[in-house]
């Protein structure tokens, strides 16, 4: 079987204009409106944005791959990353702190050169042990094959699919130069074309052991970032490939056996940016709840705990809210879990479901 990276003028990509080109507009378009929307709310407004989003594409990010971070320990570490004060931060695993590391530093660092050197300080920071679960990886070094050729693989132990096998580790540093001398010069490609086109070449190279669909989509957010012209993240590619992560891997699939011809994966990529772009208007309208609710209660006392279960519940809390469950999260007592509740609920804030006893539940008062 020959794959892409076979061809004769790789990689040399073509596509057909015709097909892309209305679609491109319309995203650039959309891209246009929402930070100029988002550039028009107050600065607050703006940060609560970045943080719900960036929080959004790390954890839908590492989720592709099988792996699920904890909301609170990936929020607080952004959070205290970039100097935000809010309340209910908690200790974040050195995973997590790693991924977030990468992440900020593909966005907020998006005008710096991407080398070699920046993608093994990546790689470093989502395999802080050396570590891929139970399997040592070369970590910080680009894969060796050691072990036979590198196979892009979906799907569950015994259910195993292989989508494509990458080029030979013999020919990585030729090719991965080749890459990063594109990625980081100046052309007139449309930026997010060129993001998309980063993201297909960097996946079809596979240069790690491990974590080669992470920093995919990191270089594709930093790309982003560059069309946007902007290192604020509202809007998150990460969650819509998840969504479409069946069709996400058909599609590689697809282009990785075929020519150089991408029209079809960057009809597929534009398809589901604008998706991605449409979903921000949900994160917007959870923005906007948060900050009326507690412009609202500005002046009104509440402890750390009352604040920590409040921001759990405006984010969506899973289940009901119990006092059980209020003493396990804020780590108190179930006694002082009762007297929390049953203050903001003497303060208006807190409102009571039917039931009784242990089954008694409660929700914010709308």
């Amino acid at each position: 079987m020959k794959y892409i990276y076979q061809n004769d003028n790789w990689p040399s990509f073509t596509w057909d204009s015709n097909v892309l080109q209305s679609l491109l507009g319309d995203l650039r378009n959309k891209q246009g409106k929402l930070m100029g929307k988002m550039e028009a709310m107050r600065f607050a407004l703006q940060e609560q944005a970045l943080l719900d989003t960036l929080t959004i594409d790390i954890l839908k990010s590492s989720e592709i791959e099988g792996e699920i971070l904890k909301t609170d320990q990936v929020r607080s570490s952004i959070a205290r990353h970039l100097g935000m004060d809010i309340a209910g931060l908690v200790p974040s695993d050195r995973n997590v702190d790693g991924v977030v590391e990468m992440m900020l530093d593909a966005t907020q660092n998006y005008t710096t050169p991407l080398t070699a050197n920046r993608l093994f300080g990546w790689h470093n920071c989502l395999f802080p042990t050396g570590r891929s679960g139970m399997y040592k990886i070369n970590v910080g070094q680009w894969r060796t094959d050691d072990n036979g050729p590198m196979q892009v693989v979906s799907g569950g132990f015994g259910r195993e699919k292989i989508h494509f096998q990458a080029p030979d580790a013999i020919l990585l540093e030729k090719e991965i130069n080749q890459f990063l001398e594109w990625f980081s010069n100046e052309n007139t490609l449309d930026p997010v074309m060129k993001a998309g086109i980063a993201h297909l070449w960097f996946i079809t190279l596979h240069p790690f052991d491990d974590g080669n669909g992470r920093i995919a989509r990191a270089i594709t957010d930093m790309q982003l970032c560059k069309a946007d012209g902007s290192s604020k993240r509202f809007y998150s590619m990460s969650a819509q490939i998840l969504l479409q992560r069946n069709g996400y891997y058909s599609i590689l699939e697809q282009i990785q056996k075929g020519t150089l011809d991408i029209t079809n994966w960057l009809q597929w990529f534009f398809e589901n940016l604008l998706a991605a772009l449409n979903a921000t208007n949900t994160t917007l309208e959870q923005v906007l709840l948060k900050a009326s609710f507690w412009e609202k209660q500005t002046h009104i006392l509440l402890n750390e705990r009352q604040k920590l279960l409040l921001n759990k519940m405006l984010e969506g809390f899973e289940g009901k809210l119990t006092s059980t469950k209020w003493a396990k999260i804020a780590k108190c007592s179930p006694d002082t879990a009762l007297r929390d509740i049953q203050d903001l609920i003497s303060k208006g804030i807190l409102t009571k479901d039917d039931g009784g006893g242990r089954s008694s539940s409660y929700r914010i008062f709308v």
